[in-house]
């Protein structure tokens, strides 16, 4: 226990150094957002998955091996996909496709059967991009990560799957390293690099956990702790497909934007929408601990339904003008 509390407490501090330092560099090499009319170094992203594949790595050697090694490596590749990303602006169906990959090779098919575990890789692709997604509002995708992950780490406890559980317990420390610098307004970002291979890692921890489990209860379970991202995901496909534009495209039409055009404060947004995401959290590790029924996942499907629906009739564009000044100003729309 003691190991872990320092591996966490070593993620932190490194992944906020390490994030500080490699700011410049990300400014001279043009890994950079605009927000606020101003660039913002992606060094964030690549912090966070440095610092957590080295912390978990030396914890993987000290510990001879704990079950995680694999999905450091697929996560790691997720990484160096959403870096090319970040980069060079890669197709959406080329990220899918490398993430979909990527999970393939570490869904456990013996305990899921091949039906069961060919439908994770595809609720990992979806989730991956939802995180991905979140990304558009200072300190959102960071905050959600951390209690995601959290969430993750205490589900993996109760089944004493000491791996999965150190693992997202030092990715949540180091992307709460990495908020140090991402509050409103941040100095540094997240991007693809950080944001899909945070996604993607708490995806599939989470598929590891409930393995072996009831495919209908594990649907559940998976669905509270994801259920924010879920959410903004549904959210921007029913609104866009709806509208008539193409479901790929960018546009100021997420959570964190109508919740703008209603009048809250970036910083107010987040806090929102976290307190949103924990309340999930805190459902899904008691179902799954088996300390609340399936009744309970039902009333997060519920609320999150109410959610989409009362912001879906949000307005956020007006003709051929996609958001306010106001608004874009804060919330940048380059993701989908």
């Amino acid at each position: 226990m003691l190991y872990g509390i320092a591996a966490a407490a070593t993620a932190l501090l490194l992944t906020a150094l390490l994030a500080a330092a490699l700011r410049i560099p990300a400014l001279r090499l043009r890994l950079v957002e605009r927000r606020r009319q101003r660039e913002v170094p992606l060094s964030g992203g690549v912090a966070v998955v440095v610092v957590t594949g080295a912390v978990v790595g030396v914890k993987e050697w000290g510990a001879a091996g704990s079950g995680t090694g694999g999905l450091l490596v697929a996560g790691g590749a997720v990484a160096l996909l959403g870096l090319v990303d970040d980069v060079w602006r890669l197709r959406r169906r080329v990220l899918a496709a490398g993430t979909a990959v990527a999970a393939a090779c570490v869904v456990p098919y013996g305990e899921t059967g091949v039906g069961p575990g060919l439908l994770a890789v595809v609720w990992a692709v979806g989730v991956t991009f939802a995180f991905r997604g979140l990304d558009h509002a200072d300190g959102l995708a960071g905050t959600a990560g951390v209690v995601t992950a959290f969430g993750v780490a205490a589900c993996a406890a109760v089944d004493v799957m000491d791996g999965v559980a150190g693992l997202m317990s030092v990715l949540a420390a180091a992307l709460t390293g990495f908020l140090l610098h991402n509050w409103h307004p941040a100095r540094v970002g997240l991007g693809s690099c950080g944001a899909m291979s945070a996604g993607f890692v708490i995806a599939l921890g989470l598929v590891h956990v409930r393995a072996g489990f009831g495919l209908g209860e594990s649907a559940g379970v998976l669905f509270a702790l994801t259920a924010l991202a879920s959410a903004d995901a549904v959210l921007v496909l029913l609104a866009r497909r709806l509208g008539g534009r193409p479901v790929v495209r960018s546009g100021p039409d997420h959570l964190g934007h109508r919740l703008r055009r209603l009048g809250l404060t970036v910083p107010g947004v987040t806090l929102l929408l976290g307190f949103a995401a924990l309340s999930g959290v805190l459902v899904g590790v008691l179902a799954h601990a088996e300390r609340v029924g399936g009744g309970a996942l039902w009333w997060v499907v519920g609320g999150a339904l109410v959610v989409v629906l009362a912001l879906f009739r949000v307005p956020v564009y007006a003709g051929r003008r996609s958001v306010s000044p106001q608004v874009g100003a804060s919330l940048r729309v380059r993701n989908g």
